[in-house]
């Protein structure tokens, strides 16, 4: 069955059997994992960093970018999370597709030359706080609560 909206849950481990229509997001392991929202039953790992998905959590909802596109499924579903709804995206053709994932190569050797560079930069404010904490130590503690 094809789903139209997602509801989220925040875990540290992803379980081993997944409910359908639940986004299950791991701060821990920067990872969120849900079944297809087609209804095939394909297991989708979403790894979260600058170089592949970013979540946004507003309070109440969560939403991924870029797109999740199923390329490697017999179902090759295409959609967006967004604010806990499934927006569903045309199909891809193989050319376009291989374009993307020459795109999403290109943009991770990029995020990682970059972090490369920056590990030889000493830490400034603007990435530590008051407190000596990282922004995302600080986006843990939060979740914790």
């Amino acid at each position: 069955m094809r789903h139209t909206s997602i509801t989220h849950e925040f875990v540290e481990y992803i379980p081993g059997e997944l409910a359908e229509a639940v986004l299950y997001v791991s701060i821990t392991y920067r990872t969120a994992v849900h079944r297809c929202a087609c209804g095939c039953g394909n297991k989708v790992v979403t790894p979260i960093s600058p170089a592949d998905w970013q979540l946004f959590y507003d309070g109440e909802t969560v939403s991924l970018t870029p797109s999740i596109g199923n390329w490697g499924f017999h179902c090759r579903s295409h959609y967006w999370v967004t604010s806990n709804q499934v927006q569903w995206s045309g199909t891809w053709t193989d050319k376009r597709i291989a374009a993307g994932r020459t795109r999403d190569d290109w943009d991770r050797q990029q995020y990682f030359a970059g972090r490369k560079a920056a590990a030889h930069e000493p830490e400034t404010a603007e990435t530590i706080d008051a407190d000596g904490r990282s922004p995302l130590a600080w986006l843990r503690k939060l979740l914790r609560r």
